[in-house]
């Protein structure tokens, strides 16, 4: 099992179901981790590792506050005409900092996503890739990353699996549709920052 620091200075991990009032989650679903440590990598099919297993544990954030932007929707061509954009409240974090936990042992990927996040961070010259590196939207991109070397002895709240639990967030996105979007329903658990339960982590796959 591999940890990453992550610092992201503005973030907004939308809810899924928003729409006049763009809500955010407290931290980023597993599958906004996954495509993370896919684009970390360069790879670009969202197939290449499932089965990982990935639990995000949120170290602090601020807000949310509020925005008001304007939000593109797709009425009528061309796509950037009058009638496409409308004014929208969007909630933000800001200085977020959290540990992505992420476990590749129930994934037959070789070479696994553990070996190669380990290489991009280790030795960033053998990783191609392209683009800005963000969580969540496109343009909230990321400060910092690096590998947890050690555990700090500071307070996490950290998203495992339970039966009974109160938030439901996505492991799987359908981005055609929603039909095929999966998701997994758990905690936000509180407790000093330690590496999760195997079996409590979500498993990533459609």
């Amino acid at each position: 099992m591999l940890g990453v620091n992550v610092t992201v200075p503005v973030a907004c991990f939308r809810k899924g179901m928003a729409r006049e009032f763009l809500e955010t989650e407290a931290l980023p679903p597993p599958a906004t981790c996954y495509g993370f440590l896919l684009s970390l990598t360069g790879e670009t099919s969202r197939y290449a590792h499932t089965g990982v297993r990935i639990a995000p544990a949120l170290l602090s954030a601020e807000g949310p506050s509020v925005v008001l932007r304007t939000v593109w929707r797709v009425k009528s061509v061309p796509l950037g005409s009058k009638g496409n954009e409308r004014p929208d409240y969007q909630q933000l974090l800001t200085n977020v900092r959290l540990v992505v936990w992420f476990d590749s042992s129930g994934e037959s990927s070789v070479p696994n996503l553990e070996k190669r996040v380990s290489d991009a961070l280790t030795e960033p010259s053998l990783i191609k890739r392209f683009g800005g590196l963000s969580l969540g939207e496109s343009t909230h991109l990321v400060d910092e990353v690096s590998l947890l070397k050690s555990i700090p002895q500071v307070p996490a709240r950290t998203f495992l699996i339970r039966q009974n639990g109160r938030l439901t967030l996505p492991v799987w996105v359908d981005h055609v549709g929603s039909a095929g979007t999966r998701y997994v329903t758990g905690d936000l658990v509180e407790g000093p920052l330690a590496q999760p339960e195997l079996a409590a982590m979500p498993v990533i796959e459609p």
